[in-house]
């Protein structure tokens, strides 16, 4: 009997399925690719991570699917598929769909002045007292020149208003179009450009133009009580190995159920592994997904496309910039199991999002790790997708 299970547990590993057990819910049988559960497992064994989710999607089929690891060391609290992660700066791409939506209606332009949309961005000059001709490609670009608040004041404001009233009086720190470098403030600029387009709060916005329709319910800038039951905490690596707790410096003290802050488009959303995957597989299908449509394909052909000509862009080599997003113009190392053209961000503390619009397939990476040297480079996003693309493809 005993020998009839061990073949039986073999046999259900060589299938590549796993059962996931919700709470309230059937199990979901899920497909799991064996070389990334074996590398995911000793990332948490070695405690470089405390745990991950990694998802891997085509346009409308899950080809991977894994959990492994804890959500709260200290309680031994396991990580599951519904697990909610801050996903940071993979919001951004979600920031720049929301800027297309209105590009697409006629009430938005990429190369327009932002100063047609926001009169008070006139105020912003280069160092030699001329107007800086900032347009709303140069925002999300990250070739605006536009310089950060300095230190509290950055996560400090209530709203986008009033943040944008804060970027006001920021430098620009060089001709924009000129040079690439990563701005915050630019990225929440446009999407103070969508509240005051739409008349809508940047959250309500994305909730109703994309989350909502794209059935993302766990994604969102304000959790609830509820949701906080599933939430991840953050961990960094110390010098001796440990892993300990580790803020979310986004929220500067505030708890995610509190609504007294800016919906921070820079990199204040949570979601899931496949509520991201949603997102994700909309991108593939070219902007629709389960008969929602968001954006057109020519609307996303233009967020993919690389806006930033031969400038130098992005945490590893060989990228350029779409809108909000990175685009991978010559794979290498990290990037290496990827095809030119694919498109997408991480985040601050280890998340990853990457879609192969060749191969068609998304790859996302869920953990909660605050002090990688470069999490875009980190080793866990690269056996992540070493690993999957060499076990889905041989």
């Amino acid at each position: 009997m005993r020998r009839t299970l061990i073949s039986a547990a073999i046999l259900s590993i060589s299938c590549f399925t796993q059962t996931v057990r919700l709470s309230g819910q059937e199990p979901n049988i899920a497909p799991v690719v064996p070389g990334v559960a074996s590398a995911m497992r000793k990332f948490s064994e070695d405690k470089e991570i405390a745990g991950s989710v990694t998802l891997v999607a085509t346009a409308n089929a899950i080809q991977h699917l894994y959990v492994d690891g804890f959500a709260d060391l200290a309680s031994k609290r396991p990580l599951r598929e519904d697990s909610i992660f801050w996903i940071a700066s993979m919001t951004k791409p979600m920031t720049g769909v929301c800027v297309m939506i209105l590009v697409e209606e006629g009430k938005l332009s990429l190369d327009a002045p932002i100063s047609d949309y926001l009169p008070e961005m006139k105020n912003l000059k280069l160092e030699d007292g001329s107007p800086a001709a900032i347009t709303l490609r140069h925002l999300l670009t990250h070739t605006s020149g536009m310089a950060e608040l300095a230190g509290s004041e950055a996560y400090s404001s209530k709203t986008l208003a009033e943040a944008a009233a804060k970027y006001t009086k920021v430098k620009v720190l060089f001709t924009p179009g000129s040079k690439w470098q990563y701005s915050q403030s630019s990225i929440n600029t446009a999407a103070r450009i969508v509240e005051v387009v739409s008349g809508v709060r940047f959250d309500q916005f994305l909730e109703d133009r994309v989350c909502k329709p794209l059935g993302m319910k766990d994604t969102t800038f304000y959790l609830s009580e509820e949701q906080m039951t599933r939430v991840a905490k953050s961990y960094k690596r110390t010098e001796n190995g440990n892993l300990e707790e580790a803020p979310n410096l986004l929220l500067a003290g505030r708890a995610p159920t509190d609504r007294n802050r800016m919906p921070a488009a820079n990199g204040g959303l949570f979601s899931t592994a496949r509520d991201y995957a949603r997102f994700c597989q909309m991108l593939i299908q070219e902007g629709t997904l389960d008969g929602a449509r968001i954006l057109s394909p020519e609307s996303v052909l233009t967020f993919r496309t690389p806006s930033t000509g031969e400038l130098t862009t992005g945490f590893t080599p060989g990228n350029a910039w779409g809108i909000g997003c990175c685009v991978i113009r010559d794979p290498s190392d990290v990037t290496a199991m990827l095809s030119p053209g694919s498109f997408g961000h991480g985040g601050a503390h280890g998340t990853q999002a990457w879609i192969d619009p060749l191969k068609g397939r998304c790859y996302i990476l869920m953990t909660q790790r605050a002090n990688f040297p470069n999490s875009d480079a980190s080793n866990v996003r690269k056996e992540f997708q070493a690993e999957a693309v060499k076990g889905l493809e041989k």
